[in-house]
């Protein structure tokens, strides 16, 4: 039996051991927290791939062979698509659910082009997201209200009405809001026409421009186009544009993203602004 996800074809003892994970797998609350961090920290957001011009395939064969078998990292799609089967394969529930960026309460929203996952743990309902980029490190409990602090930074899973939810992050002071999202049934179909549209796009912001992102515990580094910005929870940050001769140093080693030497060549080359 084939599952609609191919959840089946994941090399799973590959996908724990790139996550560095050798300890308990049973599907617990504590587990599924445990395997969220490493994921963030081992394998980058990246869209590298649309830059060279290969464009993104979210099937689960060829998200394993990048993320699992290259080392390389990806984004939001590939990210949830072998978060989610790994999931699955260790007994987690799993829904996966597609999010407006910026949420659903702006005058002029935009489309649905993150994913996100609604989790069963301990008898209990969890955001995972470990493909946002600049986002969580850990799960979120829907049940439990209030703030969340997560190393330095502090999150919230918010009810915007019947269904409804939204991710905020405190930013010096105030609540911003990464994304909203419902209960709606998201297939596998679904995913393949968002990422198409999110890496096809013209006036998409992965399109025309290198986009990077690692997020830990007192740190925030992006590398957008050649700016590169690091941030930290007290709102201080430090920006600078990176030079032609440090940008491979920077994505191996910064974003531990493995590049031969023909791709660094293109992506020094590459446009440094979208458009």
């Amino acid at each position: 039996m084939t599952s609609e996800w191919d959840i089946e074809r994941l090399d799973l003892g590959a996908y724990l051991r790139r996550i560095g994970h050798d300890g308990d797998v049973a599907a617990t609350a504590q587990t599924l927290a445990v395997l969220h961090r490493a994921h963030v920290a081992s394998i980058a957001f990246e869209n590298l791939d649309i830059v060279l011009g290969r464009g993104i395939a979210v099937d689960l064969d060829s998200v394993q062979a990048k993320l699992v078998e290259r080392g390389r990292g990806g984004y939001c799609y590939e990210h949830g698509v072998l978060f989610a089967a790994a999931l699955e394969r260790l007994g987690f529930g799993v829904e996966r659910m597609l999010a407006r960026i910026g949420g659903e309460d702006v005058e002029r929203p935009r489309a649905k082009t993150h994913m996100a996952l609604r989790v069963q743990a301990g008898g209990a309902p969890w955001l995972a997201d470990v493909g946002f980029g600049s986002g969580l490190l850990l799960p979120m409990p829907f049940d439990v209200a209030g703030p969340h602090a997560q190393g330095g930074w502090t999150f919230e899973l918010a009810a915007t009405g019947a269904g409804s939810w939204a991710v905020r992050e405190l930013r010096r002071g105030e609540w911003v809001t990464h994304y909203g999202f419902g209960e709606q049934r998201l297939h596998a179909a679904d995913v393949v026409m968002a990422s198409h549209f999110t890496a096809t796009f013209a006036r998409s912001p992965f399109v025309g421009k290198l986009v990077v992102a690692r997020r830990d515990e007192d740190a925030l580094q992006r590398l957008v186009g050649r700016t590169f910005t690091l941030e930290r929870p007290d709102g201080s940050a430090e920006e600078r544009e990176v030079a032609d001769d440090e940008l491979a140093d920077m994505l191996r080693g910064v974003f531990a993203i493995p590049l031969d030497e023909d791709e660094v060549r293109r992506l020094t080359f590459a446009p440094r602004t979208a458009g």
